[in-house]
């Protein structure tokens, strides 16, 4: 694992779905999430990465799921038992409180708001990697949810387009511990660079310069 070289002008933080739906209690989805957001201390680490990128000079990259609408998936060939589940619990509803990001995780000038991923990877059918590119990117480390789809999948298709990804474990969660151990433990020693702790991470960051 390489975790040398953040340098500010070449790494982006990746901040996924991190919507109320998710992260905020009376989200849709916070009940499932609870437990192991709770346990490695989430939305904490998430606030400390977000802080410490924008410390040093490191551009934010928000990474969301598509909001939901009205006839979204009708007469969809393939729909997934995820796109599914979420149509029908009308999750990360576009006009809604869920469907808003997290008050802590608002996106300031200069930071980019990519296009809306409609499945699990934040790459596919999205201006991610031409963002990413536009902006000289070659090192992506990645936060918010959840571990085993959407940080998982766009972490494995940005290893596949050549960045280096670094997976910050305790400022990602999932619904269920097996999960997590799944993409932590099994998974993302794979294909993954680095795979730190905030304290880790935020140490192996640069001064921003003064």
């Amino acid at each position: 694992m390489t975790t040398d070289g953040y340098d500010s002008s070449r790494t982006a933080l990746l901040l996924v779905d991190p919507y109320n739906d998710f992260l905020s209690e009376g989200g849709k989805l916070w009940p499932r999430a609870k437990q192991v957001a709770e346990a490695v201390n989430l939305l904490d680490h998430m606030r400390q990465v977000l802080a410490a990128t924008r410390e040093a000079g490191i551009r934010t990259f928000f990474v969301p799921h598509h909001r939901t609408a009205p006839g979204d998936y009708a007469d969809w060939a393939h729909l997934s038992a995820s796109q599914a589940g979420t149509a029908q619990g009308k999750i990360f509803e576009k006009g809604s409180w869920g469907g808003t990001f997290h008050p802590d995780f608002q996106p300031r000038d200069g930071e980019i708001v990519v296009a809306e991923h409609w499945s699990a990877s934040g790459f596919a059918n999205t201006d991610l990697d031409l963002q990413l590119k536009q902006h000289r990117i070659s090192r992506i480390v990645l936060i918010g949810m959840r571990a085993n789809t959407c940080i998982d999948t766009t972490a494995r298709f940005g290893q596949e387009l050549g960045y280096h990804v670094t997976l910050v474990k305790d400022a990602i969660a999932s619904f269920r511990p097996e999960e997590m151990h799944a993409t932590f433990e099994l998974n993302a020693p794979t294909y993954a660079h680095g795979i730190l702790t905030t304290d880790e991470f935020v140490k192996a960051l640069p001064r921003h310069a003064a």
